[in-house]
């Protein structure tokens, strides 16, 4: 039903014409003083703990997300598991999440079929909260045989099928004390975490403050082309290390990559609010236009969803194609609800 814009800054070249390409924001590119740095960082293997560029890109994060420690991963997608496995140490585990959420959606059913852990989905809000009354009663002891003991509660900051909504300190601190009254952790899928920052106007650290642990990537609207991060307590790190290792991703040399993350969020956080005034352009037009949005007009971040106008006699693939063919518009179609 709904399209969706992602506001960015990248244009995508075709032989005949250049298009303005508002597909993703992960379509965005290292600039050349990014470029440069991956050229000069100095390396070492990380594998063994010893590039001095993940070192400090690891050291930087942690302190800006107020966490004791810090993991590089190469993708959003194997933080999130590596995370979760971490979480769910122990055999019988499960994981309550949301229903529209990216790692129920789209990361490929990998905590179940990789990870071996259960998971419990819960039908968000609006604004991608989780009821708390719904994690309480979905909450499980292993006192039963017929249960898989909870261990973590996953949320999504942004939140992407909720268009891009962010989800505020205070009900964060809320799922984190009732967590903590239950004795599982909180898992915040952070992937747009300095989008939700930047809309609120709320350091990420102080933000995330009711989190044990954060996955943020640096490919969305960052610049980088590639990395995440994962932030929490030493514990948490040392295992989530050991998922990496078991899932592929220890990597070597990887300060190249490593330099362009740490000047992303050395330099390009605060541009993020760029793409928040374009997208919030591009999302009032359509509304005074006909078009149904589930903001009525209003975004929090980067991304707009919208659906065509009742009178619209366009599929929206149709419509995809004509804004591709006659204006030079990239956009979205394949998430849908």
């Amino acid at each position: 039903k709904f399209g969706k814009f992602h506001s960015s800054r990248c244009c995508a070249k075709n032989i005949l014409r250049h298009y303005t390409d508002m597909r993703s924001d992960t379509l965005t590119k290292p600039s050349t003083n990014m470029l440069s740095e991956a050229l000069s960082a100095p390396l070492g293997d990380d594998v063994f703990g010893e590039d001095p560029t993940v070192n400090k890109l690891q050291e930087r994060t942690a302190d800006m997300f107020q966490k004791e420690d810090a993991l590089w991963l190469p993708s959003g997608t194997m933080a999130n598991l590596a995370s979760i496995m971490s979480h769910c140490n122990n055999r019988a585990s499960e994981a309550i999440l949301g229903k529209e959420s990216h790692l129920t959606l789209w990361e490929a059913g990998n905590i179940s079929n990789l990870g071996h852990v259960h998971p419990r989905q819960v039908v968000e809000d609006e604004k991608g909260c989780l009821s708390l009354d719904d994690v309480r009663d979905l909450w499980r002891l292993d006192d039963d045989d017929h249960f898989a003991k909870t261990a973590v509660v996953c949320i999504e900051n942004s939140h992407n099928m909720m268009g891009g909504c962010a989800l505020n300190k205070k009900y964060i601190d809320s799922l984190g004390e009732l967590a903590k009254e239950l004795k599982v952790g909180v898992h915040m899928d952070g992937a747009r975490i300095f989008n939700a920052s930047v809309s609120l106007g709320t350091p990420v650290g102080y933000l995330c403050e009711g989190a044990d642990s954060v996955s943020i990537c640096l490919s969305k609207g960052m610049g980088a082309p590639m990395g995440s991060l994962l932030v929490g307590n030493k514990e948490f790190i040392r295992l989530a290390r050991r998922a990496r290792k078991r899932l592929g991703g220890g990597t070597r040399q990887v300060g190249v990559v490593a330099a362009m993350g740490l000047f992303a969020i050395e330099n390009n956080v605060e541009r993020l609010a760029d793409d928040h005034f374009r997208a919030s352009k591009i999302a009032k037009a359509l509304h005074e236009n006909g078009f149904h949005q589930p903001q009525y007009g209003k975004v929090d971040t980067n991304i707009v969803y919208f659906a065509l106008p009742d009178s619209c006699s366009l599929s929206k693939e149709e419509f995809a194609m004509r804004l591709k063919k006659e204006y030079g518009v990239l956009v979205g179609y394949g998430y849908s609800r």
